[in-house]
């Protein structure tokens, strides 16, 4: 029987996608770095990481995945049957997580639906509702509607990636043009 957890969730996750190693994606909890948890780890061989590969500042998307599929009302409570059960199990997580779950980060839209554009539509629409609501009843609103601005661009790193970005501009001013 396979445990529910954090650990072997996205263990899970990782076999699922590479199908070469096992990895533990974890968080800086005490749990997860008892000695007798690291020990089970290495003997089951998965390797545990806090962290992404070469990527040293991520573990708010892990956690905020782990909370996500953590309170999904269909989480297995007993955990998994078998490694099968517990690979489709994931594979329709990660179909509701984009197809259906409204995500706070990206003004409550599926990130499908992001992806294909269809998001500001939704947005003018929530705007254009908000505004009516409030000049209807304005003693009901203490200040401005919400803000239903179409998220731009999303990013792990977005300091580094700027960074880097301006270093191209830069080098690329620098460089005389070839004849």
């Amino acid at each position: 029987m396979y445990k529910t957890g954090e650990t072997h969730l996205l263990g899970v996750l990782v076999t699922s996608a590479t199908k070469h190693t096992l990895a533990a994606y974890c968080d800086n909890g005490a749990t997860l770095k008892a000695t007798t948890v690291l020990a089970m780890l290495y003997w089951l061989g998965v390797t545990p990481s806090y962290s992404r590969p070469r990527v040293c500042n991520d573990n708010a998307y892990i956690e905020s995945l782990f909370r996500t599929a953590k309170y999904r009302p269909k989480f297995p409570a007993r955990g998994f049957a078998d490694l099968e059960e517990a690979r489709a199990w994931v594979v329709s997580f990660v179909q509701w997580c984009n197809e259906m779950h409204r995500h706070r980060a990206i003004q409550y839209v599926a990130p499908a639906l992001r992806h294909e554009g269809g998001d500001h539509a939704i947005l003018a629409a929530r705007h254009a509702l908000y505004t009516t609501a409030r000049a209807l009843h304005p003693a009901r609103w203490s200040g401005n509607t919400r803000n239903w601005t179409p998220i731009g661009a999303v990013a792990l790193n977005p300091e580094r990636d700027a960074v880097g970005t301006a270093q191209v501009a830069r080098t690329a001013i620098d460089q005389p043009a070839a004849a």
